[in-house]
């Protein structure tokens, strides 16, 4: 009898375990799911962009069955032409893969040779050029939602040099919004809070908490980002958005801004260019750590760049040239409680060693040396508290409720026993 109940007891004991560990390894596959973001793998790899080509300022979206494409280009820093490739991948709204088979958002081929490129020319710094655009007469895009373009070289697809993220949507909401300085923190103060009704087109939506996903985003930034947010009031067709804690953001600062798009004046922002044989080097103007100072407006493209090349004749996107841009920010001793990085979308927005400012302490400052290719840019500095993910403006920049910023709302719809996300409306507004 003592055998059977220690056998009996052994047996659940071993169950508990083995389901324990189902659940940890779930977890942790689950959270391991690779995060697709727009970024470059290969150090030679430069200046990535996605955009319209009828928009100033790059752009990722566009309709399903419209008219518009979208247009990638790249540099790749030597004169030699290289093999490269793409496949596209469709994902979920939270950017990770879906379980769709290529067929079924994909009419035509499911990879593509990129075989448009042309020599950069009188550049200190080598490179080609290359673009090609989507959809195109090869591939037409089937379906809604996210998307990721990955590029590589000599058929590695396993191997990629860069990937790029874009969504296509299909107008089946509108979206209404406000933004005030009165917040459930506080009134005129450091922050901005985001309310908006999302109203229902021609759609009927049995359970909206559990088939639809919304999310919004500042200034394109993915650390702040704010998803799968449930409404707080539902009437009819319409959902809203309203007195949400969790869409309180901090107002931050204005945004850096440096042109260096002649050599032979300094643009805004800019101290001085020189050329240091073989190339040049660009200082920027020193900034300062302004937390404790009141807000000054000015204006600004909340992170965005443009490639320029104020003496082309032909073409900026092979008449620019490449130059070290460096930047200084004079601190008496570094913070020991986080890190400061680099944020604007020349950087993706990503905070990583690519993006990371390191600290000189026989200088009493902070610097950061990157190579960008002509033009003008956007930048801030961000700070990144040990053992967190999101990242403040505040600490160095300080944070302000007038301070203008770029606000994002995306909606997806997945209806019950369906596959994958539909992306069925945005908007895209500032303060």
């Amino acid at each position: 009898m003592h055998k059977f109940k220690l056998h009996f007891s052994l047996n659940i004991f071993l169950k508990s375990i083995c389901l324990l560990l189902f659940v940890v390894f779930s977890f942790s596959a689950h959270a391991a799911e690779k995060v697709y973001r727009t970024q470059i793998f290969d150090p030679s790899i430069k200046t990535l962009q996605i955009g319209r080509e009828t928009e100033k300022y790059t752009s990722n979206i566009i309709e399903l069955n419209g008219s518009e494409t979208l247009t990638i280009k790249f540099d790749q820093l030597s004169h030699e032409s290289r093999a490269y490739s793409y496949r596209i991948l469709h994902c979920n709204a939270d950017w990770t893969a879906s379980n769709l088979s290529s067929n079924e958002y994909i009419d035509g081929f499911t990879t593509a040779s990129i075989t448009d490129y042309t020599l950069s020319s009188s550049t200190t710094i080598l490179y080609t050029h290359y673009w090609f655009s989507l959809p195109n007469n090869d591939i037409k895009l089937k379906i809604s939602g996210n998307y990721v373009v990955v590029i590589y070289e000599d058929n590695q697809s396993e191997k990629p040099v860069a990937q790029v993220c874009f969504s296509v949507y299909e107008p089946k909401v509108t979206i209404q919004h406000a933004i005030r300085a009165n917040t459930d923190i506080e009134l005129n103060g450091r922050f901005q809070q985001i309310d908006f009704d999302v109203t229902f087109n021609g759609i009927a939506i049995q359970n909206p908490q559990n088939e639809l996903k919304v999310l919004i985003r500042q200034n394109n930034r993915f650390d702040n980002e704010v998803f799968g947010i449930q409404p707080d009031y539902i009437a009819g067709s319409k959902l809203s958005f309203k007195n949400n804690k969790l869409l309180i953001f901090e107002g931050g600062n204005e945004y850096h801004v440096f042109d260096f798009s002649s050599v032979y004046a300094a643009g805004r922002g800019v101290d001085q260019i020189k050329f240091v044989k073989p190339h040049y080097e660009v200082y920027l103007l020193k900034d300062e750590i302004q937390n404790s100072k009141a807000y000054n407006h000015s204006y600004d493209a909340n992170g965005k760049f443009v490639i320029n090349f104020q003496e082309s004749m032909n073409n900026a996107d092979t008449d620019a040239d490449y130059m070290y841009v460096n930047f200084t920010l004079p601190a008496k001793q570094p913070f020991l409680d986080g890190q400061i990085y680099i944020g604007g979308d020349f950087c993706y927005n990503i905070l990583s060693e690519k993006s990371k400012m390191n600290y000189d302490f026989n200088a009493g400052r902070y610097f950061y040396r990157t190579l960008l290719k002509q033009g003008g840019y956007n930048y801030q500095y961000w700070f990144l508290q040990k053992n967190n993910s999101k990242a403040s403006v505040d600490r160095v920049e300080g944070s302000f409720w007038q301070t203008n910023n770029e606000y994002s709302i995306f909606v997806y719809y997945r209806p019950i026993g369906g596959r994958y996300d539909k992306f069925i409306g945005y908007k895209i507004f500032d303060k």
